[in-house]
């Protein structure tokens, strides 16, 4: 007799092991089983209960179909990404990612600039269907699509818009290396002379971000954009 013992794998498990799917955490099941922590996903997630349980490794209720068997398993990756995108931001939820933040899972932010300051994966959107992931840099404050198109094919809302935010909040230590990086920008120049702001190949094209400071600025450009002076 062997005093090993295996233990199995859980559908959590094996899903975030899966090739591509190592910006996931695992979500702890006590959390999924907290009904309130799945308020609203009812009603976005078809085949919810049977999703629900395919995630928690219960034996359904009712008999699963075969030919919705492949909607049951889609249903569950759906439903397994939103409560992710929950979880992230609870107290385990942020360390988990924090970890991985420090092993640079994330990867580093691309422009030179930045000094290898590590990235966050973010969402554009809190629904799902509309954007993939997203990478976010704490020090240029920009975002950037993974390097790897293993990546290219997550949802963006199973991480959301609040994770970084809230990540820079519980760990000022990121704001602070993303201060000692500066926020230096590349400036052209012409014969040694720095090309102006405002000029349209200037930094960051910063003329087309430019906006009325006091209420006379804003009447010049309201009267300048619908409107022809008179003379």
């Amino acid at each position: 007799m062997s005093d090993v013992s295996s233990e199995l794998e859980t559908w959590i498990s094996n899903y975030c092991s899966l090739y591509g799917h190592d910006y996931f955490v695992e979500v702890s099941q006590e959390f999924i089983e907290d009904d309130f922590n799945l308020t609203g996903l009812s009603s976005i997630v078809p085949f919810y209960r049977e999703a629900l349980d395919m995630i928690l490794d219960f034996e359904p209720e009712t008999s699963i179909a075969v030919s919705d068997m492949a909607l049951v398993q889609h249903s569950a990756e759906l439903l397994f990404g939103l409560i992710h995108q929950r979880f992230i931001l609870t107290k385990m939820g942020l360390q988990m990612m924090a970890s991985k933040f420090e092993q640079k899972v994330f990867g580093v932010c691309p422009r030179y600039l930045c000094d290898g300051m590590h990235l966050l994966p973010v969402g554009t959107q809190d629904v799902p269907g509309l954007e993939t992931v997203r990478l976010f840099c704490p020090c240029c404050a920009d975002i950037y699509l993974p390097n790897s198109s293993r990546y290219l094919n997550i949802d963006g809302a199973f991480f959301g818009t609040t994770f970084p935010g809230m990540f820079m909040d519980k760990y000022p230590e990121v704001v602070n290396q993303a201060k000692l990086r500066g926020k230096q920008q590349f400036q052209l120049k012409l014969f040694g002379f720095k090309v102006n702001e405002s000029s349209q190949v200037g930094p960051r094209m910063k003329w087309l971000r430019q906006v009325p400071k006091n209420e006379q600025e804003r009447r010049d450009y309201e009267e300048c954009a619908y409107a022809i002076k008179n003379d």
